[in-house]
């Protein structure tokens, strides 16, 4: 598999699976996209556990509106 094969693929799946557009994972860093799958899987270390409070999300959009 060549290096464009790959990266096709995985841009495909980031888009299938994170919601991403092609813009937004070509911009992402190999460890942004990392992090993220990490995330997603519960991987020890990677914030996992109990998901977030109704009080950690209002500040999360506070913080990062949409728009």
């Amino acid at each position: 598999m060549t290096f464009a094969d790959a990266a096709g693929r995985l841009a495909g799946m980031a888009g299938a699976v994170l919601g991403w557009s092609p813009d937004a994972f070509w911009r992402a860093t190999p460890a942004e996209l990392g992090a993220v799958v990490r995330a997603m899987s519960g991987e020890a270390g990677a914030g996992g556990g109990e998901p977030p409070d109704a009080g950690l999300i209002a500040r999360m959009r506070e913080a990062f509106p949409d728009g």
